[in-house]
């Protein structure tokens, strides 16, 4: 009897299929650590060096945020 045939939750047989999956991999598993790898630079490191946080420089308050925001959003140009 296959695994697969033995769980009657949905969410259980998509589970044991991706960890079977994974599990006989070889390249892929180095294929994904490349990509999370770049997902993290994208995401965290750039971010950090690239996107200053303007708001929270120029602002002081939550409030004094968000008026800005919404006249920025609002104001016709």
């Amino acid at each position: 009897m296959n695994i697969y045939q033995m769980s009657n939750n949905i969410f259980k047989k998509v589970f044991l299929f991706y960890y079977e999956g994974f599990k006989s991999m070889t390249i892929g598993k180095s294929l994904w650590a490349i990509i999370i790898i770049k997902l993290f630079i994208l995401f965290f490191v750039l971010k950090l060096f690239f996107f200053p946080d303007l708001l929270k420089r120029n602002y002081k308050t939550d409030e004094e945020r968000s008026r800005h925001v919404i006249e920025q959003l609002t104001n016709k140009k």
